[in-house]
């Protein structure tokens, strides 16, 4: 059988890094990408696989990942967007866009969309990084998205990954019918560099004497790793949220059909897609 060809973002360390050796051990033919080149070539270089450097508050960095990434490879089976991350205090990127909302939503909206004719080909799935903060931080407003009222680094960040959610269930909308799969999943409470660029309270659980009750991140990529291997429709539901390889309740607006649909077309908007293109780059 001829192996996979797997896309891991976020992958130069944590859940991503875990993720691309499991993988790689099972077979799949993994590319690695991160934003460090140090940490990403290491990553690569420890597991002998291609890598690719992208830094997703610039958007021109994402398009060439992709242009990139459609120029060496004729197929892709899976992507995940697993790059993210919290960022504070509140400022913009080079293409406009809050920070935390660019780098967790719309750089793998965009993405996604520039792959996507690899994917139906390969009739292949989509699997999306996003929180338990979409349930407990998130405070979504559909006519505010780069947060100009009301900002906070948390709710930047459970606004981000209620993004998530609703991107995978617009997806699933779309494309279902193509062949496409998705997913989102929480991993867990991991034991990472995560939050390190942010001012939130929550960086000092990452770095405290409680790190020992967060999860490795072997733990925190299992669920990741099971969407990757096993058999949407059959293991899986796709357009679900999961927890440990588990259905898991999400915010209720992740439900909003509607919020779904607006939500994919201002982001197309914010990344300069023309509406209704996604099928074709």
């Amino acid at each position: 059988m001829t192996a996979r060809t797997v896309v891991i973002t976020g992958a130069s360390d944590g859940i991503g890094a875990e993720a691309a050796r499991r993988l790689h051990e099972a077979g799949d033919t993994v590319i690695v990408v991160g934003r460090s080149p140090e940490k990403t070539k290491a990553v690569a270089n420890e597991l002998k696989v291609a890598s690719f450097t992208a830094d997703f508050s610039q958007l021109d960095d994402v398009r060439k990942l992709a242009g990139d990434l459609r120029e060496n490879y004729e197929r892709i089976d899976v992507l995940a967007n697993n790059a993210g991350g919290i960022f504070g205090p509140r400022q913009l990127t080079v293409d406009g866009n809050e920070t935390t909302f660019q780098v967790n939503h719309l750089a793998p909206f965009l993405l996604t969309h520039l792959l996507m004719d690899r994917l139906i080909e390969s009739r292949g799935r989509i699997i999306n990084t996003s929180s338990i903060a979409n349930t407990r931080f998130a405070k979504f407003d559909i006519n505010d998205l780069n947060m100009e009222h009301g900002y906070s680094e948390n709710r930047a960040y459970g606004n981000a990954k209620l993004a998530n959610i609703l991107f995978t269930t617009e997806l699933h909308r779309r494309f279902s019918d193509s062949g496409i799969s998705t997913a989102a999943f929480h991993p867990g409470v991991v034991a990472t560099s995560f939050a390190t660029g942010s001012t939130t309270a929550m960086r000092h659980i990452y770095r405290s004497v409680f790190r020992f009750l967060l999860i490795s991140p072997e733990q925190g990529a299992d669920t990741l790793v099971w969407l990757a291997q096993s058999i949407p429709g059959v293991d899986w539901v796709s357009g679900a949220y999961y927890a440990k390889r588990q259905i898991a309740k999400a915010n209720p607006l992740a439900y909003d059909a509607a919020l779904a649909a607006e939500l994919w077309e201002k982001s197309e908007r914010l990344v300069g897609i023309s509406s209704g293109s996604a099928e074709r780059p």
